[in-house]
Order: structure tokens, then sequence, then C-alpha cells
């Protein structure tokens, strides 16, 4: 919110992130509308790109469905920050953060 970055989305991200936050194991950590309030915040604030669904990837994920987010990443010269493990493991090759090492790195 402070301008420290910004967050990019797509078509794609937004519809995946609204279906995880109704998982019933996240919907006891997350109320809906803090959710439904999260949702609003980024269709209305972050920037929107469309979905990089051809986009040339030099880097795979082990799971085909995140590769999506790498092409995101790539289009719009973005880091990923993410926790899952598929896509983690390509922090080596790609600009590729955890939530915690991005907010260090905010920090440094």
């Amino acid at each position: 919110r402070d301008g420290a970055f910004e967050l990019v989305v797509s078509p794609l991200l937004l519809a995946e992130l609204e279906r995880a936050l109704a998982y019933p194991k996240l919907r006891a950590r997350i109320a809906r509308d803090q959710a439904d309030a999260v949702m609003a915040w980024l269709r209305t604030s972050a920037l929107h790109i469309p979905d990089p669904l051809s986009y040339p990837l030099r880097v795979r994920s082990r799971d085909p469905a995140a590769d999506y987010l790498l092409a995101l990443a790539a289009t719009a010269r973005a880091l990923l920050v993410t926790g899952d493990g598929d896509l983690l493991e390509l922090a080596e090759e790609s600009p590729i953060h955890t939530p915690s090492a991005f907010v260090a790195l905010l920090r440094t």
C-alpha cells in the first residue's frame, strides 16, 4: 500500500486466489469478509496484465499448472513470491522468493 512494490495479477491468478481463499483450511484462518476485501483490493490496486499463456519459458515447474505463474513473472519482469515448493525449487534459476524472504529483501 505504501508503494514499496507493485503487485502484478492476471485473470488466472485472481481466479486461483479466489478459489484458494474458499478452501476450508484457509477459511478457518481468513474470514469471508476479509477474503472478499483482499480480492476487492487486488482488483482495484494491483497491476493487471493478460494471462501469458504462450510465453516461452526457459524454466518449467514440476507442476505444469504453475508454469503460468513463471510466465506471468517473466512477462511482467517481476519477482515471484510464493510458498509453493514446486516453484521455490526453481529459486536458483529464477527470481522466486518466499514471502518472508521478500519482506527481508524489502527491508534491505
